[in-house]
């Protein structure tokens, strides 16, 4: 009995692997975002994704919950980029240093899908399910925000006021990535990047001195 309950726990296909499931996503991601660029999300199809990506509509949808949400792991990227920054953000450096010095748009290991990721925000201006999308991941990053301020601020990350200047920061981020992308719609320059590093470091060094100033209150 237990050789034949072995046997039919190897019948069917193995599981996959977490990293692989997420580098599945990242493809049919890449594939998606190329075919809303040159047709439309309105005039894409899921069956027109899952052909691209080369995989079925069945694992598409087991994957995503719906065809706009197929961008998510691309700006899922940007995010995650932005967020590891931040937590490496050392005490006795003034933030518009350290992101200065350490802030690029896209982490290094993801730097080929800056024009996807770029491209995605620009549609998002027409798109709305699109918008909601990079809305949401936002709205979730927004914790690691409020741990940053509470560590250097002293007070708790779930006080009113570090609650309040993490949403200002995710607002600040949202204005400046959105005025990078339209800024590079032609194409990405080293100095376009630069100019974008700057005005995040200076966006984010306001919000942050303000917050800051919350502990002597």
């Amino acid at each position: 009995m237990a050789h034949e309950q072995d046997g039919g726990s190897r019948r069917g296909r193995p599981p996959v692997s977490d990293q692989a499931r997420r580098q599945q996503r990242l493809d049919i991601s890449r594939q998606a975002v190329r075919l809303f660029g040159e047709q439309g999300v309105a005039a894409t199809s899921g069956q027109q994704i899952a052909r691209a990506a080369g995989v079925s509509e069945r694992t598409l949808w087991r994957l995503f919950r719906a065809k706009e949400s197929c961008v998510e792991p691309l700006l899922t990227k940007a995010v995650e980029g932005l967020q590891a920054i931040l937590r490496s953000w050392p005490p006795e450096v003034d933030l518009a240093e350290h992101l200065r010095g350490e802030y690029t748009f896209m982490p290094e290991s993801s730097r080929a899908d800056t024009d996807a990721v770029l491209a995605v925000i620009r549609m998002t201006r027409d798109e709305p399910a699109l918008r909601a999308a990079w809305l949401v991941l936002q709205e979730r990053a927004e914790p690691t925000f409020a741990e940053v301020l509470s560590l250097h601020t002293g007070l708790p990350a779930d006080a009113p006021e570090i609650r309040v200047r993490a949403a200002t920061l995710n607002a600040a981020l949202r204005v400046t990535a959105d005025d990078f992308a339209w800024a590079t719609a032609e194409g990405v320059s080293a100095e376009a990047v630069d100019r974008h590093r700057k005005r995040m470091a200076e966006a984010l060094r306001t919000t942050a001195s303000s917050a800051v100033h919350l502990a002597e209150l």
